[in-house]
């Protein structure tokens, strides 16, 4: 397929991954099954970045690295240019991941007999990272309603205990795709004012928001409240396809919460490496016009993806798909026991929405070249077309 010819980066060229130690394509090595699970995505990253991380890598020392003045410098000017939020230098902990930030956050604030509440389908490390951390985690469903996923704010309340401490939010939502509303995020903030509890925020799907109507809200910029009784989570990793380069930041204003959460990390991360500090700033500094186009193809992607599951495959149910390149497909129509192990044999690797706490739904990654995307439909359709009529 030709290079879209309006675009000045590459977005159509598939690279192959398989021999690079790839988590995403490793996992179906040597089979012939497109991976559109983990959320990585198959474009290379921005060549701005690539061409930072080359320089760093000519300097030729990689000794151990500390946050620096100008990735710091960039991090603070990318919260306040894109999402209006004026962070001091202090109040960011860098971390090498979601996953890290959400372990330390249940060991630091919650006691072994104190619980996490958080509301399902969610990201499987929320609800793993409770139980790792040896705390108690309360799960309330999302609730459907006018094909939109909200929080039932009601059930929420009927699950809290005098030893829930703290919830974990996921805003933007993976995996439903949900832009939370200024308006929902101000309910979920007056939930947790009303019973004590300590906000998690993760937001590194946030630059990802495929309607050009929507913007996301940080929970910083809508509550006072929120300086000294929450945490954001926030990280490029997403956005400009660094996951492997390790590096994310959290933003706790409050010194009050961030002296438990760094000494709930001793002994267990080495520094950050010098690549990921790297990759961090190139993004943030220099890789804006290429996150539009992201967009761009991202947006389209979903439409295609949205069309022809409603013209084709029917009976496979997907809501609005507002941000992230994830797709949420409840599959429980089809009448599987084991949906992700038959799309599989039709050679789609797919997430099992059970690891969401949401059996009978599956998730699928759009994130790569539309190629390669018609290519996991029309083996999906073909699967789909082989199944007994509904």
């Amino acid at each position: 397929m030709p290079r879209h010819t309006s675009r000045q980066f590459d977005f159509e060229t598939i690279i192959r991954r398989h021999g690079t130690g790839a988590l995403k394509w490793d996992r179906y090595a040597g089979r012939d099954i497109i991976p559109a699970w983990v959320a990585d995505m198959e474009f290379l990253a921005p060549p701005a970045v690539i061409e930072q991380l080359c320089a760093r890598a000519q300097h030729g020392i990689f000794g151990y690295t500390s946050p620096y003045t100008s990735v710091e410098e960039a991090a603070i000017e990318y919260m306040t240019r894109e999402h209006g939020v004026a962070v001091e230098r202090q109040w960011l902990v860098w971390m090498p991941g979601l996953v890290p930030a959400l372990n330390t956050a249940a060991r630091a604030y919650c006691e072994p007999d104190e619980a996490v509440i958080t509301a399902t389908p969610i990201y499987p490390p929320f609800l793993s990272a409770p139980r790792y951390q040896g705390r108690q985690l309360q799960k309330v469903p999302l609730r459907v309603r006018d094909d939109r996923y909200e929080f039932d704010l009601n059930a929420m309340q009927s699950v809290v205990t005098d030893k829930t401490r703290v919830f974990f939010l996921c805003n933007p939502h993976n995996p439903t795709g949900r832009v939370w509303s200024r308006e929902e995020l101000l309910q979920i903030i007056a939930f947790c004012k009303t019973n004590s509890l300590l906000l998690v925020s993760d937001e590194i799907h946030c630059d990802l928001i495929l309607n050009p109507d929507l913007e996301h809200q940080s929970i910083l910029r809508l509550d006072d409240w929120a300086y000294e009784n929450s945490l954001t989570l926030m990280a490029p990793s997403k956005t400009y396809n660094l996951c492997g380069l390790a590096c994310s930041f959290v933003v706790i204003p409050d010194a009050r919460l961030r002296r438990p959460f760094r000494i709930a990390t001793r002994g267990l991360f080495n520094e950050i490496g010098c690549l990921g500090y790297t990759g961090c700033e190139a993004a943030y500094r220099h890789g804006e016009a290429w996150r539009r186009e992201l967009i761009e193809v991202l947006r389209e992607n979903r439409d295609l993806l949205i069309s022809f599951f409603a013209q084709n495959m029917p009976r496979i149910r997907i809501l609005p798909i507002e941000a992230t390149y994830l797709a949420w497909l409840d599959v429980r129509e089809l009448g599987l026991d084991q949906a992700k192990q038959y799309f599989e044999d039709a050679g789609v690797g797919l997430n099992d929405g059970a690891q969401f706490g949401t059996p009978g739904y599956l998730r699928l990654n759009f994130g790569c070249p539309r190629s390669l995307l018609e290519q996991i439909l029309a083996r999906m359709d073909a699967a789909y077309r082989a199944l007994p009529a509904g």
